[in-house]
């Protein structure tokens, strides 16, 4: 039985002589730092889940070692700096999240890391080799040693897009989020931060946005919400970045500005909006110009410190609301389409100002035909086939289709039937929503986003995520909508598409196990007999 009592040993290989000493930049320090807090986060992590493996074995079976047998402890674990070089996925920008990991018999082990990403990555794995004892409170031991791992992501960008906008989710709710992803070796949460709902993001140069665009006060999300959400997703290997969407979806803005909204709550709102209420910034206004100058300028060096990119939003947006707008006065694509290219301009002039890497829904380029800054990630979602057009113009992309990686879909509508047309799509029975069915996990698990991508493009798809729109979510049933799904997800963008068989299912109900440990109210992955017995559950 190998046990852990383990001390952080950090070594770096001897690459300088003493005419050439290591210097410690702030960087350094910084990055040492942040590995020696996770390593104390492991260790505390290690001993307090309690996550015991009886689901995976069959009934009254001892698959525990025995608390009297000779045991070994694991009596430090040194993290080494040293290149990695994983051949497999040279040809992605995702080297620097390389690792190996070696658990030998004798206790010794070995962490060798290119990057402080590497090494929470590490960690996390480490974690995973470990289990807690059921007559024993106090040690936790794991059944695997010797073992050697050597392992990086096939994607570079892993991440979960959440809407903290349409219903209440809390920045507690966020960092036990970031808990989880970390866990499951994700590294981006965008937020998408502001709809046409509720404005619950604190602008300190535009206070009634949050003011009189929140649901309510107790909703607002402060300067420190964001800062500690930031902060701690930074601890953890994850970048928070956000999204405030552009000009479309800003109807919240009414409330505390209706000068610069068009076509506020129009009815029937279909006609002006994909969901209600209609509203959105006029597009040839120079009150609207100085406001996103405003906004943007107070909002951009908040963020800088933690997260090198923003999303400027772009989807859904509405024509016939911009025959309503006194500074347009047309539903003109032709005479839009140079309004939106010159609003966009200065809204990528604010985020290069301050280095941030500009992303947008995919409409921008596909629908629009805009011209975007060459840096520019394009954020598809519609159907599979969105991402080859879109790298087909030589960006860089992200997949996450609404056929297979909405979170949202298949639990049914959100609206009601109007009294004079009671059999109106969507409100009649089934009460289907707009894009069933429900993505279980073995669907979103057998995502295959590199379909159809010729293999002179691949290199621009970077990465995926998965969407929570929040319609019908907020703090209470927000785990069990992420979670398992997120970790199938996870595993797809971390080792490329797979297929679904048993050996997938049992090592995601683990996973599902030792969220529950940590507190993360997850769903089912797989029902408790077929666990106990492989091979029972085929058909």
């Amino acid at each position: 039985m190998l046990q852990v009592a383990a001390k952080y040993v950090a070594r770096t290989p001897d690459h300088t002589s003493a005419r050439d000493p290591v210097r410690l930049t702030e960087s350094m320090i910084q990055q040492e730092a942040t590995l020696k807090a996770a390593f104390e986060r492991m260790k505390s992590t290690l001993f307090a889940e309690r996550f015991v493996s009886f689901k995976s074995y069959p009934r009254n079976i001892d698959f525990e070692p025995s608390v009297t047998s000779a045991r070994t402890h694991i009596q430090e674990i040194t993290i080494e700096n040293y290149p990695i070089s994983i051949e497999a996925n040279s040809h992605r920008n995702t080297s620097t999240e390389a690792y190996s990991l070696e658990l030998r018999e004798d206790g010794s082990a070995m962490i060798k890391i290119n990057s402080v990403q590497g090494g929470l990555h590490a960690f996390n794995t480490f974690m995973q080799l470990f289990h807690a004892h059921t007559e024993d409170e106090i040690e936790t031991y794991t059944p695997y040693a010797p073992v050697v791992i050597e392992d990086s992501p096939f994607f570079e960008h892993r991440g979960l897009n959440l809407d903290i906008a349409r219903n209440r989710i809390s920045a507690k709710d966020v960092k036990r989020t970031l808990e989880a992803m970390s866990f499951n070796k994700l590294n981006r949460l965008h937020l998408h931060a502001t709809d046409s709902q509720s404005w619950p993001l604190e602008i300190p140069a535009f206070p009634e946005l949050a003011e009189k665009g929140a649901y309510d006060k107790s909703q607002i999300w402060s300067i420190r919400n964001l800062h500690d959400v930031q902060e701690y997703g930074q601890s953890l290997g994850v970048e928070v970045y956000l999204e405030i969407d552009l000009p479309g979806h800003t109807a919240s803005i009414h409330h505390s500005y209706p000068e610069l909204i068009t076509a506020y709550n129009m009815q029937p709102w279909e006609a002006y909006a994909a969901e209600p209420p209609s509203g959105q910034l006029k597009l040839n206004s120079s009150s609207v110009a100085r406001f996103i100058e405003t906004l943007l300028s107070d909002l951009f060096p908040r963020l800088v410190p933690y997260s090198s990119r923003f999303h400027l939003g772009g989807d859904e947006l509405n024509t016939n609301s911009y025959d309503l707008d006194p500074t347009v006065n047309s539903s003109s694509k032709a005479v839009l389409r140079p309004l939106l290219q010159a609003f966009y301009d200065h809204v990528f002039a604010l985020a290069a100002t301050h280095s941030l890497t500009p992303l947008a829904w995919e409409e921008i380029l596909l629908d629009w035909d805009l011209t975007l800054p060459p840096s520019t990630i394009v954020q598809t979602w519609r159907k599979p086939e969105s991402l080859a057009a879109v790298v087909a113009h030589g960006y860089r992309a992200l997949f996450g289709s609404s056929t297979h990686w909405y979170l949202d879909c298949g639990v049914g509508t959100w609206m009601d039937p109007y009294p004079s047309k009671p059999e109106a799509m969507g409100t009649k029975s089934p009460y289907a929503d707009w894009c069933p069915p429900y993505k279980n996990w073995r669907l979103m698990y057998e995502y295959d986003p590199l379909e159809g991508i010729p293999e002179r493009d691949r290199h621009l798809v970077i990465g995926g995520e998965m969407h929570l729109w929040g319609e019908l979510t907020d703090s209470v049933g927000l785990d069990g909508m992420l979670w398992p799904r997120v970790a199938a997800a996870a595993e797809v963008l971390w080792r490329g598409k797979g297929n679904v068989d048993e050996g997938v299912t049992r090592r995601l109900a683990e996973m599902r196990e030792r969220l529950v440990a940590r507190g993360v109210g997850s769903g089912m992955v797989q029902m408790e007999w077929c666990l106990k017995n492989p091979g029972g559950c085929l058909h």
